[in-house]
């Protein structure tokens, strides 16, 4: 049965359309992959075995009646594992603090899931509350990239990542705070879609940083890609921050994507020092092929990109200081078993329940917000990301989208940066200026290092443009000989031990 999983999204719609194959086979292979795999990469906290195969059954008796059915057609899906499920799983968002709740409704991505008739298998590793750029910091342990299990699959997204790169899911559901799909998605060779702010609803998502997180799509390919968007966007009143303005067909918008048409940015600062030479290549060559299409390439400027760094962990920390406030022992989350009084339970539950990379966010954003600091810290980083977005404005009001790196290096080895903070976030440098500013970013795979890891193009656009980067991307996709990242060939890790 796992040859079904080499097909992509769509390919697996064709399929069940035309009775190759059934979703409970789908399922079931996912569920067999999963098993056999997931011991040496550690994608998933959990998964839905019986009661998957249970909906994959129902969505074939469906089809087999003539009932309509919608998008996903019971198409195997992943979620990231602090997106709220009311299905029995608990959501932990990898940390001991909530290792046991389970929540009672679902998040408005997974209704939506659901409703599609897609068949959701399990729930992906991340981050600790989705903090980290590795996958390191999980509870429950890392993850590991499938391409080389000695090197992290990128975060906090990672989870996600690794379960579609290795085939386990063709589509899975991530968070993107600072590029925290973006960047995972680039280290393990395939698409990953931060939307705009506002685009998809968060009701439901456990908050990291409000005004930054962003749910979206991960998936081998533009196309599934695409469709996973189709399902999720749209209008909710349950998110104050949910724009009410309809999406559009994606596909459609794809397919009116003129790549000689196109004026791209190439942001000068994004190819200076710190960038790998290797990485400065691939998205070189990249670029390079829009332009023998026809595209025309200019040099843009984002004068205010050197200080999104310092800008983003100051509105994200202190964002991340009041949303996890409520994590007490009292109003929810772990409670010490002994202690002595309020203080000294709130204290100790805290210890207990968070980690150290969780502890060290919420101490700076506490800093950031405190009396005297206000001004000082927080105030002016909200200030600098006014100014970034004006940045993107006028840069985008020059070409129809940006291209440049998603990360300085592809994918560096475990334990390499943990004992480093602030190299850990400068892995972000080009990712988390898209969210500072609200616009979509996208990573497609572009080539591999000659170490064999994947790199991936970042595409930016402006508000509400997702149609114009998954087109493009797919247009690079089939220029460079493969749908996603099949242009890369396949991960050793599925030739090994009888895995088809």
């Amino acid at each position: 049965m796992s040859e079904w999983l080499d097909m992509t999204a769509c390919q697996m719609k064709a399929a069940m359309a035309a009775g190759r194959t059934s979703s409970r086979e789908l399922v079931a292979a996912s569920l067999a992959r999963i098993e056999r795999l997931d011991g040496r990469i550690g994608a998933f906290l959990s998964t839905r075995g019986e009661q998957a195969l249970a909906e994959a059954e129902a969505i074939d008796r469906r089809r087999a009646s003539g009932e309509p059915l919608g998008p996903l057609a019971g198409v195997p899906v992943a979620v990231k594992d602090n997106l709220c499920t009311a299905d029995g799983l608990a959501t932990t968002c990898a940390s001991r603090m909530l290792e046991n709740f389970r929540a009672p409704y679902s998040a408005h991505v997974v209704e939506r899931i659901v409703a599609a008739d897609g068949v959701i298998v399990g729930k992906c590793n991340l981050d600790e509350f989705a903090m980290g750029s590795s996958t390191e910091n999980s509870s429950s342990g890392p993850t590991r990239n499938p391409w080389s299990l000695d090197c992290v699959p990128g975060g906090s997204s990672g989870g996600s990542a690794a379960a579609v790169a290795a085939r386990m899911v063709p589509l899975a559901l991530g968070s993107d705070t600072g590029g925290s799909i973006r960047q995972p998605a680039s280290h393990c060779g395939i698409v990953g879609l931060k939307p705009t702010y506002g685009r998809v609803s968060r009701y439901g998502l456990v908050a990291f940083a409000s005004s930054l997180d962003q749910i979206g799509p991960m998936a081998r390919t533009a196309e599934d890609a695409a469709l996973l968007l189709g399902v999720i966007a749209g209008h909710d009143a349950r998110d104050a921050t949910s724009v009410a303005e309809a999406p559009p067909d994606y596909a459609a918008a794809m397919d009116a994507v003129d790549v000689s048409r196109l004026r791209i940015g190439m942001p000068r600062e994004y190819f200076g020092e710190g960038l790998d030479a290797e990485v400065d290549q691939l998205v070189r060559e990249a670029i390079r092929t829009f332009a023998e299409a026809g595209a025309e390439i200019v040099e843009v400027d984002l004068p205010h990109a050197p200080y999104a760094v310092a800008a983003y962990y100051l509105v994200a920390t202190a964002e991340a200081s009041s949303n996890l406030a409520r994590y007490d022992g009292v109003h929810y989350g772990r409670r010490a078993s002994e202690h002595a009084g309020l203080v000294d339970m709130y204290s100790r539950s805290r210890a207990e329940g968070f980690g150290d990379e969780v502890k060290r966010r919420i101490m700076l954003g506490t800093y950031a917000l405190s009396s005297g600091y206000y001004d000082a810290y927080y105030l002016k980083a909200l200030k600098v990301r006014r100014l970034i977005k004006r940045d993107f404005d006028r840069a985008l009001e020059q070409v129809d989208c940006l291209m440049g790196p998603i990360c300085p290096t592809a994918a560096f080895r475990f334990g390499e940066k943990t004992e480093d903070p602030l190299q850990m976030y400068l892995s972000d440098i080009y990712t988390i200026s898209a969210n500072l500013a609200t616009i979509p970013g996208l990573s497609v795979p572009c080539g591999r290092t000659s170490a064999g890891l994947p790199v991936g193009l970042q595409m930016l656009g402006d508000v509400f443009s997702e149609g114009l980067l998954l087109g493009a991307a797919r247009w690079l996709e089939r220029a460079r000989g493969g749908e996603g990242g099949d242009a890369l060939g396949r991960p050793a890790i599925l030739d090994e031990e009888g895995v088809a």
